[in-house]
């Protein structure tokens, strides 16, 4: 698959040099002022419940292993929890149901939804559970939530996710994990000693967490690096496309745009209010670094990839009714959604490819629809084969069943506000990101629907239309 994808689409693809990654350009598409949102059609549908975003927060986001350090999961989760508590008012007791989101699950705290609700002060009473899925875990929280409104089942969600990198569990060897069980059933002093006799050097050989496909056991970064040169993305664009999500992430974090982050008061250090990975380069310093996964001719870098990032997030909920009726003023609608699973090693990435077109679909929309789009940003090369494949007519043809193109968006409405690549991606809270980013952009830019993508590990992917609220 991977050899047709890179003879085919190199001679099949339209030139996609029209789609320049220079900051310039991409800054200049910022300057928008907050507007009215554009008359169009409402996506409300006659007899099914109007679900709304009412609000979102996030923790900062940091790298792992600095401020955040000595915390463990559900301290990042009570405090996004409390950050969403504190900014809307709203009742504990109105909560009807938690759904978090994680990925690399901290064994003491399995379900990391119900301890940080509880740690945050939510009544015991309120159910609790925790879903995973990948790169899209916080997302499958959300839909869920979406469900469980227009169910029924509940009026007031609260949704999120959390990720955190600088403590992943490290277990030990097979043998040296049933050595150990079994002293711990062994009866007599004689079977303890025989056991411990048994124990070798090689049984204290850890084993590490990878970022790595169980089906292929290949790292991500390495199908990433693939898929790039399949849909032939060079080097320099994929540099310049981190530079893109850089420069526009700290020009929006300057300007105060991110305003879903809550501080954080870490115990024994100083309060936490903003991203720490933020940090614009240059072309000459980023074409320093060596590739980081296919070596010595890879042309993905840490400087073109998502960096492991602590961080949580969480969002409000609500039916329309309901949140008016406790005079709250909603976001945005949460419209249409799909997910989408294909070949884990060869398409691992290309989520976004396949989920934009039938979400599009089940709304009645198209392309030129959208005014805001918020794809997650795993890797520039990621970015950039998605937007290449969306652009190809026989990628659509023939890797896809579809007829035509559904086309690339355009990259001034495309993360203007940076993305995971500057930002941070804890696994599992940037889609909750995503979906709030897109909700202040709408209003920011008078729009009035806006397109939340995102890839995931084992070739899934996840697509959602978010609807402006009247202003």
């Amino acid at each position: 698959m991977a050899t047709m994808l890179l003879k085919s689409f190199r001679s099949n693809l339209v030139n996609f040099r029209a789609y320049q990654f220079g900051a310039e350009r991409c800054i200049s598409a910022t300057a928008s002022v907050q507007a009215q949102a554009k008359s169009k059609k409402t996506l409300a549908k006659p007899g099914v419940k109007n679900v709304v975003l009412v609000e979102g927060v996030r923790t900062p986001f940091l790298q792992s292993g600095t401020t955040y350090a000595d915390l463990m999961p559900h301290d990042l989760a009570r405090a996004a929890l409390q950050g969403l508590l504190h900014r809307t008012g709203l009742p504990k007791e109105a909560v009807d149901y938690i759904v978090y989101g994680t990925v690399i699950q901290e064994v003491k705290t399995s379900n990391v939804a119900r301890e940080a609700a509880l740690g945050a002060g939510f009544s015991d009473k309120t159910p609790a559970h925790t879903v995973t899925m990948a790169c899209i875990s916080s997302n499958q929280a959300m839909t869920t939530a979406v469900g469980l409104i227009a169910a029924g089942q509940c009026d007031a969600v609260v949704a999120g996710g959390v990720e955190f990198m600088s403590d992943v569990p490290i277990r030990h060897s097979r043998k040296m994990r049933k050595t150990m069980l079994s002293l711990n059933k062994a009866k007599t002093l004689g079977a303890r000693l025989s056991l411990l006799g048994s124990i070798r050097l090689a049984h204290l050989s850890p084993e590490l967490p990878a970022v790595a496909e169980f089906s292929t056991a290949e790292t991500m970064g390495h199908s990433a690096d693939r898929l790039a040169a399949a849909f032939g993305v060079s080097r320099q664009e994929q540099d310049e496309f981190a530079l893109r999500s850089h420069t526009l992430a700290k020009k929006a974090q300057d300007e105060g745009l991110l305003s879903d982050i809550v501080g954080f008061k870490v115990p024994g250090k100083d309060i936490v209010s903003k991203d720490n990975g933020i940090r614009p380069s240059t072309m000459e310093q980023m074409a320093k670094l060596k590739p980081a996964f296919v070596k010595p001719h890879g042309t993905v870098t840490a400087a073109n990839s998502s960096y492991l990032t602590d961080g949580a997030s969480a969002v409000l909920i609500m039916s329309e009714e309901k949140a008016l009726a406790m005079g709250y003023k909603p976001k945005a609608y949460l419209r249409d959604f799909v997910y989408v699973s294909q070949d884990p090693k060869d398409q691992l990435l290309l989520g976004p490819t396949y989920a934009t077109p039938k979400v599009l679909e089940r709304s009645g929309l198209t392309l030129a629809d959208i005014d805001v789009f918020e794809f997650h940003e795993a890797f520039a090369g990621q970015i950039l084969a998605n937007l290449k494949a969306m652009e190809s007519d026989w990628f659509a043809q023939n890797c896809m069943g579809r007829k035509a193109k559904v086309g690339a968006p355009p990259l001034d409405k495309f993360n203007m506000w940076g993305g995971s690549l500057s930002l941070g991606h804890p696994f599992a809270a940037t889609g909750c990101r995503l979906v709030t980013t897109v909700a202040h952009r709408l209003k920011k830019e008078g729009g009035q629907y806006g397109l939340v993508a995102a890839c995931a590990a084992g070739g899934q992917g996840h697509a959602m239309v978010i609807e402006a609220y009247p202003q």
